[in-house]
């Protein structure tokens, strides 16, 4: 009796090909998407850390009834920046600049005292100001330093020229508070304070 073979089972050559060419669609059309989404995930949580570090800065002057300060601790403000009460403004070379004696010892009295640290922010990103070039200093009474905004773009092109979906504004207003810039005929570019015209430049706001 002669027995009978088994199926053979798997794909033949035009198959594999087929498989491979819709595979292939799949991710040109998948990972570009996943990319965007990821950086527009990060635009968001660098916004909204610096609302939250703004926000910080402005209700700790408040409780404290002194003068704080958000300072960047770089030569821009994506590098970093720290949060510290301005105990000692002797001099106006000492306002709103971070001094201490430098012994290892925080908070002694009569110096500066430092809060919180933000850490750089991700790579390709910037972080700029047209008011707030070094820092910003809130008063007791809630009031800023003077009113202006911070622009946060994802800069991978590095051209400077915000895009639709890879800028935020912040923006200080008249009293101090802190928003963010709105998009309201939704082409994905943020509009200055006046809602005259659209973020025009990364590195000027």
């Amino acid at each position: 009796m002669k027995s009978k073979s088994a199926p053979l089972l798997g794909f033949t050559l035009v198959e594999l090909i087929i498989v491979v060419a819709i595979v292939g669609i799949l991710a040109a059309v998948a990972i570009p998407s996943f990319t965007s989404a990821i950086r527009s995930s990060r635009l968001t949580s660098t916004a909204n850390q610096l609302v939250t570090a703004l926000n910080y800065t402005r209700n700790e002057a408040i409780k404290r009834g002194q003068i704080v300060v958000a300072a960047k601790t770089g030569s821009e403000w994506e590098n970093g920046w720290q949060v510290f009460i301005d105990v000692d403004r002797s001099s106006n070379a000492n306002k709103n600049t971070f001094n201490d004696d430098g012994d290892g010892n925080l908070c002694e009295s009569g110096e500066d005292c430092v809060l919180r640290v933000y850490e750089a922010i991700p790579a390709n990103f910037t972080l700029r100001s047209n008011s707030f070039t070094d820092y910003i200093h809130y008063k007791p009474t809630g009031d800023s330093n003077t009113q202006g905004s911070f622009a946060i773009c994802d800069n991978n092109d590095d051209n400077n020229i915000p895009e639709p979906r890879t800028s935020r504004l912040v923006v200080i207003g008249p009293t101090g508070r802190v928003g963010q810039g709105r998009d309201s005929d939704n082409d994905g570019i943020p509009e200055k304070s006046d809602l005259a015209s659209e973020l025009s430049s990364c590195t000027n706001p």
